[in-house]
């Protein structure tokens, strides 16, 4: 018992963290039956997912709708065996079935559907002819008319591809999926399967990949089963207990009045944070023992806190959700919603806000089995259909993609894209690379414009610059004014 206390102790705060989340999970869950592969009969219809209910709800609600899609491009240069691209493309349409499910009424109830596999023939649309100003237009206009396509659910297919053949050597491939079959770890599964399959076929191997044991309709009927009766309420009650009393709304200084309807349209707005602050971000982080995310959450929760007067501040975070093995090789729609909760109230210093954050997401992480809709469902909030239930504002902190794949005679390049979609009010995305990180707001278009996102962004720069260079100050003293607002200010009183 010695020993494991010494090794306990010689931990480092971020090891010592992961090592309580660890205990907690063990401690909040119950024993979870495996996973296996049901039974298909003659219509292979099974349950939705609660997370796929919801967008079929949302569908019925709003059909038509564009903005639960998911685009992907990739840049392909090299020499292309269009035909082996093909072939990729329909095995892993083969592969994983939720690529071939469609959403149908049977009984009075929504079930996906599996379909019989069906043959991909890849449209190929020939740019070469076009000057390099048309080049870039076109392609704009393409990518923006994919990720726009509308998906009837109960028909499908709800994945289409396109692939524009530039020059020679040079193609972009376009992927448009609908987010109740996919989500962004599913887009890292496609590229991968993609890139293995087409170096398999262009060598004249057949594919190294291993079938797969279940599919997601497994998980879902499985998701189904488990999650009720104790199992489901020991979730929901730590739910009910963090968020009874929450605000509706979180009260944002907007450009322009909230309309009665929510709408979607958005935009984005980057900001690369210098490599100093980077680098001190992170040493703060190992000082105090929490995560980036921790920290940088703080960060944001201290801003909206300061921007809008609130006290309790409620933001969401999105989690990958594949807390089994034998989820993770598969396509679908696993992702989960957290809700986090802050109390900026009593002026605390931001080390001992980092605290309470820190606390907060390791409960949050505990308790993630239960579905961001069956939460929605337990507390019952008032709805208004201006804005979401529960949060309007979302924070993710996500790892740099790979950004290349390398198969024979040719490199995968994944391709940015500009979306026009936002699905709430505020969302700030932190892209973590090796040493910079990157803020991205994305920002609903009808309640903000441009230029107080670009001040927002600068303002989160500027406390994060003032929080690591003392994290024991209290959060209402940091300070928000930016570079160019303090040289404004020194040239004003000069």
């Amino acid at each position: 018992m010695s020993n494991i206390s010494n090794e306990v102790a010689n931990l480092s705060p971020l090891q010592r963290a992961f090592l309580e989340l660890q205990l907690r999970k063990r401690s909040t869950r119950s024993t979870q039956a495996e996973i296996v592969r049901q039974a298909r009969d003659h219509r292979h219809a099974f349950p939705l997912s609660f997370a796929q209910q919801r967008l079929w709800f949302l569908d019925q609600l709003e059909p038509g709708k564009s903005f639960y899609n998911i685009p992907l491009a990739l840049r392909l240069q090299g020499t292309l065996d269009t035909a082996a691209l093909e072939q990729s493309l329909n095995e892993v349409m083969r592969r994983h079935e939720i690529l071939r499910t469609s959403f149908r009424i049977i009984d009075g109830q929504p079930m996906q559907v599996i379909e019989s596999t069906p043959a991909i023939e890849l449209p190929v649309i020939d740019l070469r002819g076009l000057s390099e100003l048309e080049h870039e237009r076109e392609v704009a206009r393409l990518a923006n008319e994919a990720s726009q396509q509308l998906f009837d659910l109960a028909r499908g297919p709800l994945m289409s591809s396109m692939l524009l053949r530039l020059g020679e050597e040079e193609y972009i491939l376009l992927f448009t999926m609908h987010h109740i079959i996919s989500d962004g770890w599913s887009i890292g599964v496609l590229v991968k399967e993609v890139a293995t399959l087409y170096s398999a076929y262009t060598t004249g191997r057949p594919s190294p990949l291993p079938e797969l044991p279940i599919q997601y309709a497994d998980f879902a009927h499985w998701q189904r089963e488990w999650l009720q009766g104790d199992v489901l309420d020991a979730q929901l009650s730590y739910w009910k207990r963090q968020l009874a009393g929450a605000p509706p709304l979180l009260e944002l200084p907007t450009d322009r009045p909230r309309p009665p309807i929510q709408t979607y349209n958005g935009a984005h707005l980057s900001l690369s944070l210098p490599l100093p602050l980077c680098a001190a971000l992170r040493t703060l982080c190992r000082d105090e023992g929490v995560t980036l995310f921790m920290a940088m959450l703080a960060a944001f929760q201290t801003l909206l806190y300061r921007y809008t007067g609130e006290e309790d501040i409620v933001v969401s975070t999105g989690i990958a959700n594949r807390m089994r093995a034998e989820v993770e090789p598969l396509i679908g729609f696993f992702v989960n919603t957290l809700v986090l909760r802050t109390d900026l109230g009593g002026s605390p210093s931001f080390r001992e806000l980092l605290k309470q954050v820190r606390e907060v997401t390791l409960g949050a992480y505990a308790h993630q089995d239960v579905p961001f809709e069956l939460i929605v469902e337990a507390m019952q909030p008032e709805r208004n259909p201006s804005y979401t239930p529960i949060f309007q504002v979302m924070f993710m902190l996500q790892n740099a993609p790979l950004k290349t794949v390398e198969v024979p005679e040719l490199n995968l390049n994944l391709m940015g894209g500009e979306s026009t979609t936002a699905k709430f009010d505020l969302t700030l995305f932190i892209e973590e690379g090796r040493e910079q990180l990157a803020a991205t707001m994305e920002y609903n278009t009808d309640l903000f414009d441009e230029t107080t996102i670009r001040r927002l962004l600068g303002y989160y720069q500027a406390l994060l610059e003032s929080i690591v260079a003392d994290p024991a100050e209290e959060v209402d003293s940091l300070s928000l004014i930016t570079e160019e607002e303090s040289q404004q200010l020194i040239e004003t009183w000069s």
